[in-house]
């Protein structure tokens, strides 16, 4: 397995997580994307079959080819709340929200917003910065977003 099998993070993250769908003056309808049994309700966007499967109620991302699976619902006001795990030290991966549904010709990943998740060891095993760090929010593609906390635009 490779690093990427952090993928893990949108495959267990996915796995045990739920959106919560909400417009103004509605109650918050909470909607479980995973049944803990098989895939649907997900596509697989520009992987290989086997790259994604559900195996002890848990969505698993063997990590390679680099890619996404994505709800067929799209969301636009949501709480998402979810479990990550990965599989090895220096972990990546990452959760897009606001994205779009497939990258761009020749891209890998889609043009949006990601939701950074690393496993600890990854800053160090790639000397990086505090700039890559869990949680961190970036935009991607040519997507430029700007954070309340005081780190500037990414």
């Amino acid at each position: 397995m490779t690093r990427w099998t952090g993928l893990i993070l949108c495959v267990a993250a996915m796995a045990l997580c739920g959106c919560q769908a909400a417009t103004s003056g509605d109650p918050l309808q909470v909607r479980d994307l995973f049944n803990g049994k098989d895939l649907s309700g997900w596509i697989n966007v520009n992987t290989a079959p086997d790259t994604w499967t559900v195996k002890d109620g848990t969505l698993v991302c063997k990590g390679q080819p680099i890619g996404i699976l994505r709800t067929e619902r799209q969301y636009e006001n949501f709480v998402l709340e979810l479990e990550w795990k990965h599989l090895q030290a220096a972990g990546n991966s990452g959760v897009f929200v606001w994205s779009q549904g497939r990258p761009p010709q020749g891209q890998q990943l889609p043009v949006g917003v990601e939701v950074q998740i690393l496993e600890l060891e990854w800053a160090v095993q790639n000397n990086q910065t505090d700039a890559y760090v869990h949680g961190e929010i970036f935009g991607t593609g040519d997507v430029k977003i700007q954070p309340d906390n005081p780190r500037n635009v990414r």
